[in-house]
């Protein structure tokens, strides 16, 4: 296949290389070679002459016009020839580039209408295609029910022993609690609806630091901004300043309902992809999916939140763990369905927000400093701590929210054939 700068410039169809194999002859037009006479390359899809293969040029074939869907599928070949519907063809099209403005330069009204002729060509060559459903739902399994339940379970448990231990052993209990929460979270994005196309973990550092932060951040900033720790009185852990441990078990408790929202999208996705007959109606279709799906982890996020407050006797902290929940479930959809830049990059500005506030407030000790909190103690002092977290994380969920209206209603965004559900 051609890069996709390729695919979408004038001429494309009859660029150079456009020589069938299988059929034997040049993609050109008869007035071409009529023109530049009987002996000359064809001026339509010339090969450069740095290019072109050594030995005796193939004689083109005459033909009694252009066929620029021929040059199209020779470009394709891999996709026509497994493809078993036209909407295959047409995602798979549609992931590289080609849009329906490309699809008017083939003679077709859109991108659906090009595949269609495409898959009918394939099989009037004799293929006959496959009878199984092009775009099967997955199926949900044990193993990754399991290991959604895993992150949960360790962090109610970690959550006790802080609870009921003190001195030494409350922190051996803390330090063994965070390593096996960690595992079970890794274990859990790596199998099932949460798990990535590649399994990479390019985020793991900042998503741990942003879980780290929901437990200790608010306590620390609001330390920070009225002179230390000392300033404050010690939480129910008995730490230098409160631990809010509702959020975090909360968010650890919310992995089961997000994979089970993840698997929900993809199933219900599968089923339009397969109905559909043209992009335009699935993305339509699939668009109120999704929010639905969002909306649905939200609502059992706020539930989860609502218990664990309740039990943990703790302030809920609903504005900043929602807006993390969100951000961190649209991140892990983006990143699932192989739109990894996008969160990355919105992972690292909302890491690096917290951070620079708590900085700002540390550095602002400093002599001649002091103007560098003023931004930092200005929201803080109107909206509390809790304001740094839900500026920062909401901006990230709002703007993953919009990449994902636009990336996750395409059809190829759920035409993958290794998927881990």
């Amino acid at each position: 296949m051609s890069g996709l700068g390729g695919l979408d410039r004038p001429g494309a169809p009859t660029s150079p290389g456009a020589w069938d194999e299988r059929s034997g002859e040049w993609l050109v037009a008869e007035t071409d070679v009529r023109e530049s006479g009987a002996d000359a390359p064809p001026t339509v899809g010339q090969e450069p002459t740095a290019t072109r293969p050594t030995g005796p040029r193939p004689t083109p074939t005459r033909r009694t016009g252009a066929d620029p869907v021929k040059a199209l599928m020779h470009r394709h070949r891999d996709l026509c020839e497994r493809a078993v519907d036209p909407l295959e063809i047409a995602a798979g099209l549609e992931a590289h580039g080609i849009t329906d403005r490309t699809a008017a330069r083939f003679l077709h009204r859109d991108v659906f209408s090009l595949a269609e002729e495409m898959y009918a060509r394939v099989a009037r060559d004799g293929e006959t295609p496959p009878s199984s459903p092009p775009f099967p739902a997955p199926r949900a399994r044990a193993d990754w029910i399991l290991l959604t339940l895993l992150p949960g379970a360790l962090c109610a448990a970690a959550v006790t022993a802080l609870h009921l231990t003190h001195g030494q052993s409350r922190l051996i209990a803390a330090a063994a609690g965070a390593l096996a929460v960690t595992l079970a979270l890794r274990a859990a994005l790596a199998r099932g609806p949460l798990a990535a196309a590649q399994a990479t973990h390019p985020a793991a550092t900042r998503t741990c630091w942003l879980l780290a932060y929901a437990l200790l951040g608010d306590g620390l900033l609001q330390a920070a901004a009225t002179g230390g720790p000392d300033a404050l009185p010690s939480g129910t852990t008995g730490g230098p300043w409160p631990l809010t441990t509702a959020p975090l078990l909360a968010l650890t408790l919310s992995c089961a309902p997000a994979a089970w929202c993840a698997h929900l999208l993809a199933v219900r996705a599968r089923r339009k992809l397969s109905a559909s007959r043209a992009l335009e109606d699935f993305a339509t279709s699939v668009k109120p999916l999704l929010l639905g799906t969002f909306a649905l982890y939200l609502g059992a996020l706020t539930a989860l939140l609502t218990v664990t407050a309740t039990v943990l006797d703790e302030p809920a902290a609903y504005p900043q763990t929602l807006t993390l929940g969100a951000f961190l479930f649209l991140s892990r959809l983006l990143t699932t369905h192989g739109f990894t830049h996008a969160p990355a990059l919105v992972l690292t500005a909302t890491v690096t927000a917290e951070a620079t506030a708590l900085a700002a407030l540390f550095t602002a000790r400093l002599p001649g400093c002091a103007w560098l909190a003023t931004p930092v103690q200005s929201l803080i002092d109107t909206w509390g701590p809790a304001a740094i977290p839900t500026i920062a994380c909401g901006t990230g969920a709002l703007t993953l929210l919009l990449h994902a209206t636009r990336t996750l209603t395409r059809a190829s965004a759920h035409a993958r054939a290794d998927d881990p559900c």
